[in-house]
């Protein structure tokens, strides 16, 4: 066990480089259990969700060659065992995504149901719902999924709720189903079409990734291919919501400006200036940001995982903030933390209403889960004295050696063992 140390009140300034993002890199090594020949993959992230996964298919039997440049080889020319156990798959719920890969490829799996950060219902129906249509034959029994096929069918398949994990397992087990699969109120979020261009690059055939409807006719076989992973649209905003919050300059390169549309429309209505490029962002800020108020919502509306970050900067904004989670029913967890270090934040079912104070105070508090570990580093940077964050587990799942990342803008924070 690890805790951060921060001292809190200083500017930030300087260069950072974006990592490859999590939500894309995890579905795009699923896909190669859809193909005998490689799939090399460069970009990926050093996460533990990352480590985790690549554990997980090679206990499935995928061969892997990876270094720590960011490129790995995998080849599941022999699948030996289409099981998920329960304690490889406890701590991510995107272990889920080898579901639809190996249903497809070998007509079985044993998938154990996920688990990930509590904050909250993300039931896995849409993925079943959906595989059923297309023909398989599903129960779920001590805790696991059990799933079988001879051939998955192509179904025109209308998703209850839109859902990226649920679009991206649906997404890949219809690359080898036999005709043709409408998705339909399918999600649109960035890293969907990060993994479509994968299965693209493998031989599949996808039009409308990015839209509500998703069409894709099935191939015999995918091979392999090569897929770089898109940048991490979640670790820039938080850094440039941490900027915004501390004030400062910073330079973002290695990144998508066009990812983060809601983002930076926000981060300009607390005050921020922003420039873009191609490749890269700047973002300044001198003066105490004012409060912005939002509703998470599926993409292009503000994303759900940067809600937190966002509180953190509210609750020294000037003015007060509205703020409702329509996604997840217990991501406020982090609100009990904020108050710790004196936020002034009251909680009326999903909404939050925050009321910006001048400055925090540094106290110990404690990471709930990946995002709000996120949002208690930058409450920690912008209050005054010393803060020490127990739990941080959870940022190694998204964050790639965040602390080194911010040491590198002028932060006072470092890593030392739990006592």
């Amino acid at each position: 066990m690890q805790k951060l140390i921060i001292q809190g009140g200083v500017e930030l300034c300087g260069e950072v480089s974006i990592s490859g993002a999590k939500n894309a890199a995890l579905p795009v090594l699923c896909a190669s259990l859809l193909t005998a020949d490689t799939l090399a993959v460069r970009n990926l992230p050093r996460l533990k969700d990352v480590s985790t996964m690549l554990a997980l298919l090679k206990q499935i039997g995928v061969r892997i060659l990876a270094n720590d440049t960011g490129e790995a080889e995998l080849s599941a020319a022999s699948i030996t065992n289409p099981t998920a156990p329960y304690d490889m798959v406890k701590t991510m719920r995107a272990a889920i995504l080898v579901l639809g890969p190996l249903l497809a490829r070998t007509g079985q799996a044993h998938i154990s149901l996920p688990g990930g950060c509590a904050i909250g219902l993300r039931p896995v129906d849409q993925h079943i719902k959906g595989l059923q249509a297309m023909g398989a034959e599903i129960s779920i029994e001590h805790g696991y999924i059990r799933a079988q096929a001879q051939r998955l069918s192509g179904a025109r398949i209308i998703m209850d709720i839109v859902t990226v994990t649920g679009t991206e397992n649906l997404m890949m087990a219809a690359t080898l189903a036999s005709g043709t699969t409408i998705l339909e109120n399918a999600a649109r979020e960035p890293e969907v079409i990060d993994l479509a261009n994968c299965l693209i690059s493998m031989g599949a055939n996808i039009q409308g990734a990015g839209s509500n409807t998703i069409v894709i006719e099935g191939v015999e076989c995918l091979h392999g291919g090569a897929h770089s992973i898109m940048p991490d649209r979640i670790e820039t905003g938080t850094f440039l919501t941490a900027v915004t919050a501390c004030g400062g300059e910073v330079h973002l390169t290695r990144t998508r400006a066009d990812t983060l549309d809601a983002v930076l429309d926000k981060l300009i209505e607390a005050g921020a200036n922003i420039d873009t490029g191609t490749d890269w962002i700047h973002l300044s800020m001198n003066h105490r940001p004012r409060s912005v108020s939002l509703r998470t919502a599926p993409y292009p509306a503000f994303p759900t995982d940067m809600q937190a970050q966002f509180m953190a900067l509210n609750s020294i904004a000037d003015g007060i903030a509205i703020m409702t989670e329509t996604i997840f029913e217990n991501r406020f967890m982090h609100v009990q933390e904020l108050k710790r270090l004196n936020a002034v934040i009251h909680v009326e079912g999903n909404t939050a209403i925050v009321y910006g104070i001048p400055e925090l105070g540094g106290a110990h508090v404690m990471a709930t889960d990946l995002r709000a570990s996120a949002c208690l580093v930058i409450a920690g940077l912008i209050a005054q004295g010393e803060t020490v964050i127990d739990r941080i587990y959870h940022l190694d799942r998204g964050y790639e050696q965040i602390e080194r990342k911010l040491v590198q803008l002028g932060a006072q924070i470092r890593r030392v063992p739990a006592e």
